[in-house]
């Protein structure tokens, strides 16, 4: 039997190793750590098994739900420092590359939520860190190639934390529901 998980509040930033945010960055980080701490607030209390069950027609699970904003979080960070590189081609990509990319929506054997969860936070550390230090928030990339993208379509750093902060309330709402259809337990209400 797996033990269960409880969800502390995240650290205070702008200790001594961690830069501060001022200004619009600062109130983009919080608006970030607000969605952040409402997904892993879902997980609250529970058990390995809990988080990796489907509780919906979904093939969506708490652990995977976290696991995806935590691999989408680190791929847009590091598209802000090296552009379309940091991410996969989309357009080229195989039947056996949905595949695993899949595997970023579920727990995997030997997976836990405590790992996932201290994967979240270090990816979570890093941008904040990013985000804080960047020299200009205008700077742009070209877009990566995916089906989505804008054809010659160039995102600012300010745009990606912006779609980094959509994708994270986006997905903290479908973990409310996944956990409301667990047990009961909401995030609100």
């Amino acid at each position: 039997m797996s033990e269960s998980v409880t969800v502390n509040e995240p650290a205070t930033h702008g200790s001594a190793h961690e830069p501060t945010a001022t200004g619009e960055r600062a109130d983009l980080l919080e608006a970030l750590a607000k969605h952040r701490q409402f997904l892993r607030f879902t997980t609250r209390d529970l058990t390995d098994e809990q988080a990796g069950r489907r509780t919906t027609v979904s093939r969506l699970c708490l652990g995977g739900l976290i696991k995806h904003v935590t691999a989408v979080e680190r791929a847009w960070a590091q598209f802000v420092l090296d552009g379309p590189s940091a991410m996969p081609d989309f357009t080229s990509m195989t039947e056996a590359d949905w595949a695993r990319r899949a595997d970023e929506f579920r727990m995997l054997p030997g997976e836990t939520l405590t790992g996932v969860l201290a994967d979240y936070a270090e990816v979570a550390r890093r941008t904040d860190e990013l985000v804080a230090t960047l020299p200009d928030l205008d700077a742009t990339q070209p877009l990566p190639k995916a089906p989505w993208s804008e054809p010659g379509g160039r995102w600012s750093a300010r745009r990606v934390l912006m779609h980094i902060i959509t994708e994270t309330a986006q997905h903290a709402g479908h973990a409310d529901i996944i956990r409301e259809s667990l047990d009961g337990a909401k995030t609100m209400g």
